[in-house]
């Protein structure tokens, strides 16, 4: 096992270490039947949390409505729009503000914090994940987040001096604590890093290559750290990953590389060192099968 500062490092400490959080935004909700409220499909991730009665989440990611009560929590993917209503098939009325809606029926009362992000990570993060997530609070880690949700609540609510720019910091901690608890809830059937984590047997070579992605990394290599056969390990990567090791490996070399271009003025070769290419021109070749433009001309397209 590979550590970091005194820490492991996994997929969500590599992606979370180099995520912008562009901008969030917590708003809270008041609604009396009939009631409905739309969440437009627009490139910002949500997580919402029905903190006063009872409504019907809907939209095209699902199947059927979901019955959402107190204390249910969802984190939705970006680009992913959705509906609460307290029945339905209710007219709906755009989510802004802090609002109230519908008349004069029973009340439901919830927040929604929304969040804004740079691509790079984003789409490594939310490629793996569903695109609406029920999130438990009855866990460690949705205590925790219930937790965040109340300072929010009391910090807008005493509205003390510099309360927005906590407020903002505290939806921040929000984002990272639910991803955290979404990874940790994933259900069996998941494909992808979160499902090699939760397997002991790959958890500790996907977390050794994280720590070290400049390491001169092969399948042999990695099923050593699993502690398997070469063949053993390679087969189980695929299953849980939907991926080979040396593939995997290669998406992740360029995730990094693409952070490393946006915010640092390193030059490509260097780049290319600490990601695990031995040159610029490797680093380039793989870049371009990857993304179908050059680490330089990338590079160009983004502003830091």
């Amino acid at each position: 096992m590979q550590f970091v500062q005194g820490r492991r490092v996994d997929p969500v400490d590599d992606l979370l270490a180099t995520m912008r959080i562009e901008e969030s935004r917590y708003v809270r909700m008041a609604a009396r039947a009939p009631w409905g409220i739309a969440f437009r499909s627009r490139q910002v991730a949500r997580l919402v949390l029905i903190t006063t009665g009872s409504c019907w989440l809907t939209g095209a990611a699902l199947r059927e409505p979901l019955r959402l009560t107190a204390d249910d929590c969802v984190l939705v993917r970006a680009g992913t729009g959705f509906a609460l209503q307290d029945e339905p098939g209710r007219p709906l009325a755009d989510c802004e503000g802090d609002v109230r809606f519908g008349g004069d029926g029973e009340l439901t009362e919830l927040v929604s914090a929304r969040f804004s992000f740079d691509a790079v990570a984003a789409d490594a993060l939310f490629g793996l994940l569903p695109p609406l997530f029920r999130l438990r609070l009855d866990t460690v880690a949705g205590e925790l987040l219930r937790g965040t949700f109340d300072l929010i609540a009391r910090e807008s609510a005493a509205a003390g001096l510099g309360s927005g720019f906590v407020t903002s910091r505290l939806s921040d901690v929000l984002f990272v604590q639910a991803v955290r608890a979404c990874c940790a809830d994933v259900g069996g059937g998941t494909v992808g890093w979160v499902a090699a984590l939760r397997d002991p047997r790959l958890a500790g070579a996907v977390r050794a290559l994280h720590a070290d992605l400049a390491h001169p990394w092969t399948v042999r290599s990695l099923a050593q750290v699993a502690g398997m056969s070469r063949s053993a390990f390679a087969a189980l990567f695929k299953e849980r990953t939907g991926d080979t090791p040396l593939s995997y490996l290669a998406a992740w070399r360029t995730y990094r590389a693409k952070a490393l271009l946006r915010e640092t003025s390193l030059s490509v070769q260097e780049i290319a060192v600490r990601v695990g290419h031995p040159t610029g021109t490797a680093l380039s070749r793989a870049f371009l099968r990857r993304e179908g433009v050059s680490p330089t001309t990338w590079r160009a397209t983004r502003t830091r």
